[in-house]
Order: C-alpha cells, then structure tokens, then sequence
C-alpha cells in the first residue's frame, strides 16, 4: 500500500446563501497515497469541484470550510496561516481547471504567466524564462518561443490547456488536481491529454486527484476511484474493483448509466436532491431500489466491507 500523501478527514464546507445554508460537502474522507493517480467521479452538482477548492483553500464567500483536517505531507492546510498556504499553492498543490481560458490572465502572455509561477521558486527572471519555453516545449506546444509571447486568447482550447498543464507541473509539486481539465475539449484533443498528463506526472513523480464525471476517463487514467454523491464520499477502491464488483447501489447506476449500443440508456431515477434541504438519513435513499427504512433515518457510516473497498451503505452492516 502506499504511504498516503494527502489525507481528508470530516471535511465540511457549506455556502451561505441568501435561500439557505447549502451543505456541499457533509464529512468528506479521502486519501491519495504517493505517485498515485485517484479519481473522484459523480453527477454534476456532487461537490467534486468544491471538495478540490477545499483542499487548496480557495472557497469564498459566501463559503466556508467549516471543520474537518486537511493533511499534505504529515501538515494540516487548514490550519496554516494564508501566507503559509500561499506558498504551499503551486509548489506543494497545483490545479488544472476545467476551462483552460478562464483560468488564464487575458492581458498577460502564455510565457510570462509559465515565467512568474516558476519566479515563486526564488529561480532569477532569465533563468526562469528558458525555463518556461522548456516547459512549453515540453507539453508539445509548437514553436515555444514563439508561443512564449502568445496571448490567451491567440491560441485553441487544446492550446491553451497544455499552458495550463505546463503552469501547472513547472514548479514539479507534489501533488496535482486536475478538475475535468478535458471536458471541454473535443475527443481527439481529449485523448492527447490525457496522454500528456500521464507523461509528465509519471516523470514528476506527483500524485494526483483527478475530477471527473466520465468514468471512462477515469478508467484510463486512475488506479483508484472515490465515487461521490452530494458531498459524501459513498464508495471507494481500485479501478478493477469499481468495475467489475461495484457495492453501493449509486456506484451501480452509474455503471448501467454509461451508453451501451444496441441497449437502451439507462438513467438513475429521480433528482439529485437540493442541499439546502437534503434529504435525512442517507442522501440517496430517494432515488435508491434498495432502500430499507432504517436509510430515511439514520446516514450510513463509511466502513471497510472488504479490504481496501469502504462503503456508506445500510446494505452492509
């Protein structure tokens, strides 16, 4: 087994709204051991994207993380003071976002922008700037000293996305999370990607979580999968596991979701819940073909129903 890099324990963050308090992320547990590559798939609205700006402390307001721990390398982030985890941003975690042209700055050059994450490791300007166009080299960009004067807005989505990874692993962190960084790339784009990420991060010898809700990316690309369903962690374990002897009923429907030719589509039924007013007990009793009664009252607890495959099931007691 491998040593854990980070470790998420009872993590809670809650949006306060004018509606009501939303409770996006109700306990969350989540591990990812070194030069490990984890995924962290579910529907839209889950609270993958929340649970990664956790982890780097980027929630906002009207959003705050309320309890729970955060360690990185034996160190709590939540309980660093905002220089500390400042520093850590970049160096120790870095992010790639779902839409690479918003996460790039409009008015600043492709180059410059690679150039100042690589400056925050005391590197001095010129060197950091070979740097850079070594690093756009390296994520297949052509002509990067040409595209080292670029502006973001010059270059194709797959273009920009491959700046972002080089922003991303120039300053080699320990640990990479990458939220639907393809999703919104056509698929032959997709698959170069993917491709390139799992290069470079073998290189780097980084670990890395890896949003999705695309469970064939997430086959491709992690050993492990965590499966989320409005802010609670259901099910975890390794990919063949996940495949081939799914326990939580969600995970389930989500397998039987993924289009089959010459079958009909199959869809969960009903709603994923409003989290101003979730459901009690556990959160997927209402759509869930197996609930018993004791699911409307009582949530389930995460336990190991077999070695190295926890599940929050009433189902296994």
């Amino acid at each position: 087994m491998n040593e854990e890099l980070l470790t998420v324990r009872n993590l809670v963050t809650r949006f306060y709204t004018y509606r009501g308090i939303v409770k996006a992320l109700e306990g969350v547990d989540l591990t990812v051991g070194r030069r490990e590559v984890v995924g962290l798939v579910g529907e839209t609205g889950s609270g993958k994207s929340v649970t990664a700006l956790s982890i780097m402390r980027l929630i906002e307001p009207p959003g705050k993380i309320i309890s729970g721990e955060v360690i990185l390398d034996g160190r709590d982030l939540l309980k660093l003071s905002d220089e500390k985890m400042r520093r850590v941003r970049g160096k120790e975690i870095s992010m790639i976002f779902q839409e690479p042209t918003l996460a790039l700055n409009p008015v600043l050059t492709i180059g410059l922008q690679v150039q100042e994450a690589i400056e925050t490791q005391d590197i001095q300007k010129e060197d950091a700037e070979k740097l850079a166009v070594a690093m756009l080299e390296k994520v297949g960009l052509p002509d990067p000293e040409r595209m080292f004067k670029n502006y973001p807005h010059e270059l194709s989505g797959g273009m920009a996305q491959r700046a972002i990874i080089a922003m991303a692993l120039s300053m080699k962190p320990k640990l990479l999370i990458a939220d639907e960084p393809t999703s919104s790339l056509d698929v032959t784009v997709q698959a170069q990607m993917l491709d390139l990420m799992k290069k470079l991060v073998e290189e780097l010898g980084a670990s890395v979580l890896y949003i999705t809700h695309d469970l064939g990316v997430a086959a491709e690309m992690c050993e492990k999968i965590a499966v989320m369903y409005t802010g609670n962690i259901v099910e975890f374990c390794d990919v063949l596991t996940m495949f081939e002897e799914p326990l939580h009923p969600y995970t389930q429907g989500l397998l039987k979701a993924i289009p089959k030719l010459g079958y009909d589509l199959y869809t969960i039924g009903g709603e994923v819940p409003d989290l101003i007013n979730p459901p009690s007990g556990c959160r997927f009793h209402p759509r869930c073909q197996e609930a018993l009664d004791i699911c409307s009252r009582v949530r389930p607890q995460i336990i190991e129903v077999k070695k190295g495959h926890p599940v929050a099931c009433h189902l296994f007691k």
